[in-house]
């Protein structure tokens, strides 16, 4: 087996965030300000201990510095991780002290809605900083909840991928749908108004219930998902879906999801080369909600959103036809389309406004 090279890796910058007065426990972590200022959604979740935020908030802000690149956007990345408190707490008090933290790397690091977090929490954030997007939008500009931007650019790559790797229409295939929150729900309404049939799993019983209803789709337990008699496999819940294990007893032939890191390690993509399952990269294909805070963030209306949610489709084409031509991972070829972007547009900026 051919191991994937390392990603090009520069100084990973941090940002402890702790206020035992509201609870707020995370960190921001900047990967890359070389095209602009650091940009990625704060995350809210159930972490076992602050080593594990920064982990998940290290690998996300990478990923956010490879999505940006390749959605043309001018911003680097970042990611803010904070854990959900134990016990009572005051939401609104706790991300108004994480605003005060963002508002303090003045405009080093620009935030907006990720997985356990709302317009309603980054509105919160709003009232300490104004390097925050996912807010309310005005009249035709930019703004709002970025999720269902995000499952329009999944489902205009899937559509692209499956004509160029399965040669068919989302109408004669299977898809099974890991999570189903706001973006997958989304991915699966789209998916079953193009005809596609739906396999979906969710650790939430009651949201998968009510999808499968709604949708005539099949439910399957999450730990059966990746197996799943499917044409694609579409991860759309946290990182990590695929493995060893899952991609040996996958029946699909292409994944394309939603999810961030579905790969749990580099290898995993060249084991995926290797069983001939194609590979939609993650990081190009959920751009559509980085894209619309982007425009938000830098004042643009919705058609600006629009146009640049509609190249994420063309994008995977160009993405996968160079992997076949070079009988190469798709990871690997689109890891090193950013990278050069990257690369070009000179150093990062660092926390004491130095380059790094």
């Amino acid at each position: 087996m051919v191991a994937r090279p390392a990603r090009m890796n520069p100084p990973m910058q941090s940002v402890r965030l702790l206020d035992p007065e509201t609870g707020l426990d995370g960190v921001i972590a900047i990967h890359s300000t070389a095209l602009g200022p650091a940009a990625g959604g704060c995350r809210f979740w159930r972490y076992p201990d602050a080593d594990a935020a920064f982990e998940d908030a290290a690998r996300l802000a990478e990923g956010m510095s490879y999505k940006n690149a390749l959605a043309g956007l001018p911003f680097g990345g970042g990611k803010a991780v904070l854990r959900y408190p134990e016990g009572e707490f005051d939401r609104g008090a706790l991300f108004r002290a994480f605003g005060r933290a963002v508002e303090g790397l003045n405009g080093l690091y620009v935030t907006a809605e990720d997985v356990g977090t709302s317009v309603a929490d980054m509105q919160e954030v709003a009232t300490m900083t104004r390097h925050v997007a996912g807010l309310d939008p005005s009249e035709d500009q930019a703004g709002g909840d970025p999720s269902p931007w995000t499952a329009a650019g999944v489902f205009d790559a899937m559509r692209t991928a499956a004509r160029l790797t399965l040669g068919a229409e989302l109408s004669d295939l299977t898809v099974a749908v890991q999570g189903t929150g706001n973006v997958g729900a989304g991915l699966c309404r789209r998916l079953a108004e193009a005809g596609a049939r739906l396999v979906i799993a969710d650790i939430d019983p009651r949201r998968r219930e009510a999808l499968g209803e709604l949708l005539g789709a099949t439910i399957v337990d999450v730990a059966d998902i990746a197996a799943a008699d499917a044409d694609i496999f579409a991860p759309c819940a946290l990182g990590g879906a695929l493995t060893a294990h899952s991609v040996a007893a996958m029946k699909a032939r292409l994944v394309c999801g939603a999810a961030n890191n579905q790969l749990e390690t580099p290898e995993i993509a060249q084991q995926l080369l290797s069983r001939g399952i194609a590979y939609a990269p993650d990081y190009v294909v959920n751009a559509g909600g980085i894209i619309s805070v982007s425009a938000e963030y830098l004042g643009e209306d919705q058609a600006s959103v629009l146009t640049r949610v509609g190249q994420i489709g063309p994008r995977i084409a160009e993405i996968l036809e160079q992997a076949r031509r070079e009988s190469r991972s798709p990871a690997l070829v689109a890891d090193e389309m950013a990278e050069r972007i990257i690369a070009a547009a000179g150093p990062s900026r660092g926390l004491n406004g130095q380059a790094a």
